[in-house]
């Protein structure tokens, strides 16, 4: 799976997920941010999965129907925290992600929301 880091997510977390195997770009790298829907729609194009702390990414993806190939929104993830989360949810939710699914996190709750081709919203710890 090919992941697009948002800038809001700690730099080291490239490192442990890119040592981890995976294919990983970081919006930090840029000279400036491009906004969200730039990054929405790059990250689609270049067929990764969305990683950010920004809920308006969901807003852009739901709401304004942005095309995404999937987005993980970590919500008090610490910093040092956030590869290794991610690297969970991939293991644990790959084939949502695959299909386009929405996924919020914490340390203690995901929830994921399907395409709307799918049923609604689920949860599990």
């Amino acid at each position: 799976m090919k992941l697009l880091l948002d800038t809001c997510v700690w730099g080291g977390a490239r490192a442990e997920l890119s040592a981890a195997g995976i294919d990983v770009v970081h919006i930090g790298d840029l000279l400036a941010d491009p906004g969200d829907e730039e990054i929405l729609r790059q990250a689609f194009q270049d067929g990764r999965v969305l990683v950010t702390l920004d809920k308006d990414f969901g807003e852009l993806a739901v709401v304004r129907a942005i095309a995404h190939v999937g987005i993980i929104r970590l919500v008090e993830v610490p910093a040092r925290k956030q590869g290794s989360v991610c690297l969970s949810l991939l293991e644990r939710y790959d084939n949502d992600l695959a299909r386009g699914a929405i996924i919020t996190a914490t340390l203690t709750r995901v929830r994921i929301r399907k395409p709307s081709a799918e049923d609604g919203t689920s949860s599990s710890p």
